[in-house]
């Protein structure tokens, strides 16, 4: 099978990137030293290619009305143009299909960005509701063609300020921006640019997605300006330091975003329905999704290894790691409803069971250890 390719591709090469099979994609996993990248982000300026990851773009006089019904979260807290939402999109029996951000630009226009690994699927799924429902969108997929957009996420405390340095043009607009919202910037030397106070690190900065025929000079640029380059093993240590989910690991078809501690992107407060509503009102939450921290030396945490309550119930790790800021081994974990932060729990490792703390997510945000 030939691996899928970002418009990147040849600059990590050029930089000596170990590469990968990511989900089918060509991407790399570190450029050196992973440690290194991951301290980068955390207290400097780190970059990634995110153009693996998918733009769609949803556009139609019904394109509101079709996202209250295809997304768990409820776009109607998107009203100011530019204003971002994470949102769980589901199966009719609750499962997560793809988690993923969709950005509001006008009641024409809403824009979403998918996993990697799944927006063949994603696409599909939408245009089939879309059918269903006789919305009459326009979705149109930007990662292949002559309109394709390339994605770069810009992390650390130092990344807007060094991304401002390298793009001036876009400055002026996104100097005001907060946290989860978006400004698109036309008149740039790159083209047209999304600028997006987003991220999957626990750290500030931008996510660029601008034409991808200027992908490889946007990032020589970036790097000049002393960005470090930054593979998937950074970006899995920063983003589960951060607590946040990966799809097909922490989450997926087979469940529910209430048993993945992603309850707080679901409304099921207001009365609009939408597709996998009443299997999460009829099951409900049938798991805690926490934090750990070995305490006993003997092992590293990783998925899949079984987490032992005092009560004797069993729950699984999700995602494990050593983390390079805590200095510490640390997990994700979807324990029994009567396991919670201030518990002891032990670890099947091998043939031993190791004691690890449960903590309440995340670890680190913004450059601060918050479990300990």
């Amino acid at each position: 099978m030939t691996l899928k390719a970002t418009p990147l591709n040849s600059a990590h090469r050029a930089l000596g990137a170990k590469m990968v099979d990511f989900g089918g994609w060509d991407m790399p996993v570190n450029y050196g030293s992973q440690i290194e990248e991951h301290h980068a982000v955390r207290l400097d300026a780190g970059m990634f290619d995110v153009s693996h990851m998918c733009v769609v773009d949803l556009e139609g006089a019904n394109v509101r009305p079709f996202l209250r019904g295809l997304l768990a979260n409820n776009v109607d807290k998107l009203q100011t143009p530019g204003k971002a939402l994470y949102s769980c999109m589901l199966n009719p029996q609750g499962g997560v299909i793809d988690d993923l951000i969709v950005y509001y630009f006008s009641e024409n226009w809403f824009r979403l960005v998918v996993n990697a690994g799944t927006a063949e699927k994603d696409v599909a799924w939408i245009s089939q509701q879309n059918d269903a429902t006789g919305s009459g969108l326009t979705i149109t997929q930007r990662r292949d063609g002559e309109n394709a957009i390339a994605l770069i996420a810009v992390q650390g405390p130092n990344a807007r300020a060094k991304v401002w340095q390298v793009l001036p043009a876009i400055q002026d607009a996104s100097e005001q921006l907060k946290p989860f919202n978006a400004v698109i910037v036309k008149d740039t030397p790159l083209g047209e640019v999304m600028v997006a106070r987003t991220g999957y690190t626990g750290e500030d900065g931008f996510e660029l997605a601008f034409p991808a025929t200027q992908s490889e000079a946007l990032w020589n640029a970036l790097a000049a300006a002393g960005i470090k380059p930054a593979g998937l093993g950074a970006r899995d240590t920063l983003r589960l330091e951060a607590g946040m989910n990966l799809y097909g690991q922490d989450m997926d078809e087979n469940v529910n975003p209430l048993d993945a501690g992603l309850s707080w992107t679901v409304d099921l407060v207001s009365e609009r329905d939408f597709i996998g509503k009443a299997a999460l009102q009829q099951h409900g939450q049938k798991a805690n999704f926490v934090g750990l921290i070995l305490r006993e030396k003997g092992g590293i945490l990783r998925a899949h290894q079984k987490v032992v309550a005092s009560s004797g119930n069993v729950g699984e790790i999700t995602s494990g790691t050593f983390s390079p800021t805590m200095q510490q081994a640390i997990a994700l974990a979807r324990v029994p409803l009567d396991v919670a932060p201030g518990d002891t729990v032990h670890v099947e490792i091998r043939d031993k069971k190791l004691a690890a703390s449960v903590v309440k997510l995340p670890f680190v945000r913004n450059g601060k250890i918050l479990a300990a």
